[in-house]
C-alpha cells in the first residue's frame, strides 16, 4: 500500500506542477478496484461535495432498476414538459410536448450530460420529479451513500444537493455490476441528432486506453468533478476526482490515477470500500467552489491563462490533456450513435397534455348572478366580466 501511495503522490506531483494546476484547488478523490471492491487510493472521501452531473449516474441508476422492475422499457415515452424544457444548459433544447425513447433520452443525458433530458427522465419515469427525487434518495440509503442526499434529477445547484467520494464509488459499484447490460451507455463516443454530432463530455474516452465511463459534472459551487473507469486485461479500475479547477485538470488528474492504478499490483492490505476508514468531515455544507472558479477575479485569471497557453480550455483544444502522459490524441473518428425524437411505444410516461393559448381562461366573478330569464326575444348577447 505505501509504495502504491508512494507512486500516487509522485504523479500528483507531476499533475500539480503544471502551470494549469492549482494544488489550493485540490479536491477529494478516490481510486478503487470495480472487481473486488478494494480502495487503492483515498483522500478528503468522506467530505461532502457538491456532485453537479454526477447526480444523473443515479438518475440513470433508478430508470435501470424501473426497466427492471417491469414498469417501463426501453422504448417508453420520455415526454418533455414546460418544467424539463425550461432547464438550462447544457441541454438538447427540445419543446415542451416533444417525445422520444427512455433509450434515447439515457443515451443524451449521460453523453451530453443534457440537464432538461435529465429532468425528463425523472418526471416520466418517477410520475414527477419529486416522486423521483425520493427514489433517489431511497437508493442511496438502500446502497449504503450515508453521505449523500439528492435534490433533483440533473444535478444543478442545491444545498441539499451533496454526495462524497467514497459514495459515489458505491454507486459505481452498483451500477457496474448490478446492470452490465447498459454499461455501453457510458463509453459513446458521440451521439448524432440530424446533421449535428455530439461528443462525449468525458475526455477519457477514446484517448485512455480501455476508458469504458462514467460521467463528468461542473457547477461553480462544486469546481470540475470526474468519474473514469477504465478495464484493462479484465482489471477494471474507477477514478473520482471531486473539485478540479478546469476540464483540463480534472481529465488529467483521472488519468493519472487510473494509470497509476494499473502500473501497480494491488496491495493485499488495501481496505474496502465498505469498511474504509473515515477520513474527513461529511456533516455541514459541502465546499463550496464559486468564489475560486466563477468570481470576477477568476474568470480573470481564466482568461489570462489561457491566453498564455493560446487555446482554449475545451475537449477538442486542451493543452494540459494532449501533453499528459497517460492520454493520446484521438486517432480514429467518432464512433456516431443517432439520436432523436418519436419511435416511443413502450409503457409508461406522463399523459399527453392538451395545448392552450398562454392566457387566463375566463371566470366569472363570485358576485356574478346569472339574470333572469326572459320569455322576450333574446338581445344580443353579453359577455360576463372577467377578472
Amino acid at each position: 500500500m505505501r509504495q502504491l501511495l508512494s507512486g500516487i503522490f509522485s504523479v500528483a506531483l507531476l499533475v500539480l506542477a503544471s502551470p494549469a494546476i492549482s494544488p489550493a484547488l485540490a479536491g477529494p478523490s478516490l481510486l478503487f478496484d470495480v472487481n473486488d471492491s478494494r480502495v487503492l487510493e483515498h483522500q478528503d472521501a468522506f467530505a461532502r461535495w457538491y456532485p453537479a452531473s454526477l447526480t444523473k449516474l443515479m438518475t440513470a441508476y433508478v430508470a435501470f432498476k424501473a426497466i427492471g422492475a417491469g414498469e417501463v422499457t426501453l422504448q417508453s415515452p420520455i415526454r418533455m414538459t414546460k418544467n424539463s424544457a425550461s432547464q438550462p444548459p447544457s441541454k438538447m433544447g427540445f419543446k415542451p410536448g416533444d417525445v422520444m425513447t427512455l433509450d434515447n433520452a439515457l443515451k443524451m443525458m449521460i453523453t451530453h450530460s443534457a440537464n432538461d433530458i435529465a429532468m425528463a427522465v425523472g418526471e416520466n419515469v418517477g410520475g414527477s420529479e419529486e416522486a423521483f427525487v425520493d427514489r433517489m434518495n431511497a437508493e442511496a440509503r438502500r446502497l449504503g451513500m450515508s453521505g449523500t442526499h439528492y435534490a433533483n434529477p440533473n444535478g444543478l445547484f442545491s444545498p441539499d444537493n451533496y454526495t462524497t467520494a467514497r459514495d459515489q464509488a458505491v454507486l459505481v459499484t452498483a451500477i457496474r455490476k448490478e446492470y452490465p447490460q447498459y454499461l455501453s451507455y457510458f463509453n459513446i463516443e458521440a451521439i448524432g441528432i440530424g446533421k449535428k454530432v455530439i461528443p462525449n463530455i468525458n475526455a477519457l474516452i477514446g484517448r485512455f486506453d480501455g476508458a469504458d465511463g462514467m460521467k463528468t459534472g461542473f457547477i461553480c459551487e462544486s469546481g470540475f468533478n470526474f468519474i473514469g473507469s477504465a478495464t484493462r486485461q479484465g482489471r477494471t479500475l474507477a477514478a473520482i476526482v471531486l473539485g478540479a479547477g478546469s476540464i483540463t485538470e480534472r481529465a488529467a488528474q483521472t488519468a493519472a490515477l487510473l494509470a497509476q492504478g494499473f502500473g501497480t499490483n494491488e496491495p493485499a492490505d488495501a481496505p474496502m470500500l465498505a469498511s474504509m476508514p473515515v477520513d474527513g468531515n461529511g456533516v455541514g455544507e459541502a465546499t463550496n467552489m464559486r468564489q475560486a472558479l466563477c468570481s470576477k477575479e477568476a474568470r480573470k485569471r481564466k482568461r489570462q491563462k489561457l491566453a498564455d497557453a493560446g487555446g482554449e480550455d475545451d475537449e477538442e483544444q486542451a493543452p494540459l490533456v494532449m501533453g499528459s502522459p497517460y492520454l493520446h490524441k484521438l486517432d480514429h473518428p467518432r464512433t456516431v450513435v443517432m439520436v432523436g425524437l418519436g419511435g416511443a411505444t413502450g409503457p409508461g410516461g406522463l399523459p399527453e397534455e392538451p395545448e392552450y393559448a398562454d392566457v387566463p381562461i375566463p371566470t366569472p366573478r363570485p358576485d356574478y348572478t346569472p339574470p333572469a330569464k326572459s320569455t322576450k326575444p333574446a338581445a344580443k348577447a353579453q359577455s360576463a366580466s372577467v377578472r
